[in-house]
């Protein structure tokens, strides 16, 4: 059922880093990226796929991991990403195309899911440095989201938004993560 792969696909952090994701599955999800949606069917999206342990360490040294938890410096050792694809946007092709980002990172993470993977879509990144060590022309393509992929190590679980309208996420005395969400009620108007 589509509803369980959409409650399954959550935002994991900590994965089991000896288990390999092969290129030819990151390449059925860029596939399936490919036939989403895309503005003015511009399709300016391309995709930069690292699953190897040299490309994954330059990778994972660029990015911020966890808003919400900031005495948590992101995964250890071990506990990493075996694969990232990075989303770029083709500037000959389109320039701020926010939207498709969403649907190709949402419909890739779906296709993560489905394969008994996880992920995490990532934003803040350090764009610059991440060009610089992979071999990226800044002036073709722009770096928009990277989504981090490996089989999820942790426990995510979805809970009610707080009475005092928290929302942020958090995480209890065993690592288990907690994601608030508010009811269906206090979302239609």
């Amino acid at each position: 059922m589509f509803k369980d792969l959409i409650t399954k696909s959550r935002t994991y952090r900590r994965f089991y880093e000896e288990v390999q994701i092969p290129t030819a599955e990151l390449k059925e999800l860029v596939d399936l990226a490919r036939l989403t949606p895309s503005t003015s069917n511009s399709q300016a999206l391309k995709f930069r796929l690292c699953n190897t342990p040299e490309e994954t360490e330059k990778v994972f040294e660029t990015l911020g991991w966890a808003g919400a938890l900031p005495e948590w410096d992101g995964p250890k050792k071990g506990e990493r990403p075996s694969a990232y694809i990075i989303i770029l946007c083709d500037l000959s092709l389109g320039k701020n195309k926010l939207y498709d980002d969403g649907i190709a990172a949402q419909t890739m993470m779906l296709g993560a899911v489905e394969k008994g993977y996880g992920g995490c879509i990532l934003g803040n990144v350090q764009r610059s440095r991440l060009a610089e060590a992979l071999g990226i022309d800044t002036a073709f393509y722009s770096i928009d989201l990277v989504l981090a992929l490996g089989k999820p190590k942790e426990e995510v679980v979805i809970v009610p938004v707080k009475e005092n309208g928290d929302i942020r996420y958090y995480r209890d005395d065993n690592q288990v993560h907690y994601v608030p969400k508010r009811g269906i009620d206090d979302l239609i108007l």
